[in-house]
This record gives structure tokens, C-alpha cells and sequence, in this order.
């Protein structure tokens, strides 16, 4: 299996996007994202995607001319616009923004609509945790879970993820989706013909399946039963009552080449802590706590895991699966 340096990656899956038909500003913001992710172990949101992305781009799922840009402003709110084009490039946008409102406001809320699949949802709240700031980023996709009590799938996965920065330490960033596990997992698994636990998904029929196949065809099970429903439908409006976005049941999943925009939604709220208790609480609050969580054996922050893979990553590059570093290679070339 061949080993390459993020920065040949980067270059690969940027010249991958361009010949599908994305604007080179677009490609390489979706390249560096769907890199770190693959840097940092989260294999099923990572160089996986470049194939399907350049799919719908061809397929005019996604527009690779689009060009985000502010839709509605007032005070610390902001939507943003992402013409259906790839997410990333709007959600950048949209985090800007925010982290400019907060510096004025102490809060900010910032949507995008008209959007596609956004990635590792903590991607986008790093420079927020750089700017010495509290975010969450949560965002929809096309139905996999049904609602509490129901059968067909409704709501999307619906990540949720946030970041704590701290005094001297790395920030704590959390991120999950609100389904048993990740889509992108059952998809990898029925990539490589691997079945998948009990407990994960249903097949189209409503019944529990370890068949990763009949599971992308029928529905994720959320995390939590009834609890992970309601976060779910929690995520779902934020990200697309407020924002005008396509509810996940009104947007054809990722998974298929054909179908129409998904036109889903992303939300990011960003805080100063200097408008609250103050800079110093801040910092003497979070350390307090993660000093109180680290008197375990066995504990890990969360995000530690994620970064030591990228370090390690960094240093020693990103080994492939042959064939994906041949699909990546076909579409670059």
C-alpha cells in the first residue's frame, strides 16, 4: 500500500477536484479538510470523499463555480450562502464571520445555507479555538434516522461538535454524530464487504441488519434512542428552520451519484469568554476540570487522540489503500 506526504495528498485530491470541475479556490479548501481528516484517522470523512465529491460535481450535485457570500446580517447573526457549491469554502466564510461578530457582539451565530456534506464538523471550529473562543458547529444531512416511534429515515446524522480552548494546553474538541456511529463508517464497510455490529442501522424494511449494504439503503439507528432523536431534530431546525436549508428527508443522500442538491445546512455559534465571567474564570474553570478528569487512569481529552494521529501523520505521511490511491491518481490525472 502506498505511503504519501500530506502535501502530496493535498496536491492529489486538489487536482482530483479541479478536473471534476471545482474552482481552484473551492478544491483546495475542500482538499486541505478532507486531508486533515484522513491525517487524523477519520478515514470515512476523509480522501474517501474526494471521489464521491468529484461525482456530484460532475453529476451537478455540487457547483464548482460557486462562490459563498453573505446572505443577511445583523449584529452577531450572519447567514451565508454557499450556492451550492462544496461546503467548505461557506463554512470558512461563515467562521470568519463569526469569530468578527463575537469580537464585537461577545456572541455570534452564523448559518449556511444551499450547502453539501461539510466534513469533520471540528475542522471548522479550529480557528475558532485559535481566537481564544468558544464554538459549536453542527450542521444537517440527508435522512438516515427515523424519528422516535417511526420508521423512515428523517433526520440526517446531524454532527455536533465543539471546542474549549485552554490557558497552555491544546483545546478540548469534541465531535460526534447523533447516530449509533457515523454513516461514513457503515459506508466504508460496505466498500470493503465487511459486516457491520447489531445496533447500527435498519434495513429498508425497518429491521435490524448487520449488512453494511441493506443499511445504506435503509436507516441509521440515533444514539441514545429516543434522546439522540431529539437532539437530532434539535440540530435539524437550528441548521435549517433558521437558515432556509433542505431538511435532511428533502435531500437525496450523499451516496448515490445521481440526485438532486442537497441544499442542507450548517450552524456555527461562537462565544468570547471575556463577555461572560471573564478570560481568567475561563481559563481557571476549564483547568480546574481537566485536572478533575485527569486523576483517572485511562483518561483522554478529547481531540488528543485526533492530534497525535495528525502529528504522527505529519512526520510519516498517510499510507493508502491501493486502490484508492489509484482512484485518486485516475481522477487527478
Amino acid at each position: 500500500m502506498p505511503t504519501f506526504t500530506l502535501l502530496q495528498l493535498t496536491a492529489l485530491a486538489e487536482r482530483a477536484l479541479v478536473r471534476a470541475g471545482a474552482a481552484p479556490p473551492m478544491a483546495h479548501s475542500t482538499a486541505a479538510a478532507l486531508v486533515d481528516a484522513e491525517a487524523q484517522g477519520l478515514a470515512s470523512h476523509g480522501l474517501s470523499r474526494v471521489v464521491q465529491y468529484a461525482t456530484h460535481l460532475r453529476n451537478g450535485r455540487a457547483d464548482g463555480d460557486a462562490v459563498p457570500a453573505v446572505l443577511a446580517e445583523r449584529g452577531g447573526a450572519v447567514l451565508v450562502d454557499a450556492g451550492d457549491g462544496l461546503a467548505f469554502p461557506a463554512c470558512a466564510l461563515a467562521v470568519d464571520e463569526a469569530i468578527a461578530r463575537a469580537r464585537v457582539h461577545g456572541v455570534s451565530f452564523a448559518g449556511v445555507t444551499r450547502s453539501h456534506h461539510f466534513g469533520v464538523a471540528a475542522y471548522h471550529l479550529v480557528p475558532v479555538a485559535a481566537a481564544g473562543m468558544v464554538g459549536l458547529a453542527l450542521g444537517n444531512s440527508p435522512s438516515a434516522m427515523p424519528m422516535a416511534g417511526g420508521r423512515h429515515p428523517v433526520f440526517g446524522t446531524n454532527p455536533i461538535a465543539a471546542a474549549f480552548p485552554r490557558r497552555d494546553g491544546a483545546p478540548l474538541m469534541i465531535d460526534l454524530s447523533l447516530s449509533e456511529v457515523a454513516r461514513g463508517k457503515v459506508m466504508m464497510a460496505a466498500k470493503e464487504g465487511r459486516p457491520i455490529p447489531l445496533g447500527w442501522a435498519l434495513d429498508a424494511s425497518g429491521q435490524p441488519t448487520t449488512d453494511a449494504k441493506a443499511a445504506l439503503t435503509g436507516s441509521m439507528l440515533p444514539m441514545g434512542g429516543t434522546k439522540g432523536a431529539m437532539l437530532a431534530l434539535v440540530v435539524e431546525l437550528l441548521a435549517c428552520a433558521l437558515t432556509g436549508a433542505a431538511f435532511g428527508f428533502e435531500a437525496d443522500t450523499f451516496f448515490v451519484d445521481d440526485g438532486n442538491r442537497p441544499r442542507i445546512g450548517q450552524a456555527f455559534l461562537v462565544v468570547d469568554p471575556g463577555a461572560l465571567a471573564g478570560r481568567g474564570v475561563y481559563d481557571e474553570r476549564i483547568e480546574t476540570l481537566v485536572a478533575e478528569m485527569l486523576k483517572d487512569d485511562g483518561v483522554r481529552l478529547p481531540g488528543a487522540r485526533r492530534a497525535d494521529l495528525a502529528a504522527r501523520a505529519a512526520a510519516s505521511g498517510v499510507t493508502l489503500s491501493a486502490a484508492l490511491a489509484t482512484q485518486l491518481q485516475e481522477l487527478a490525472e
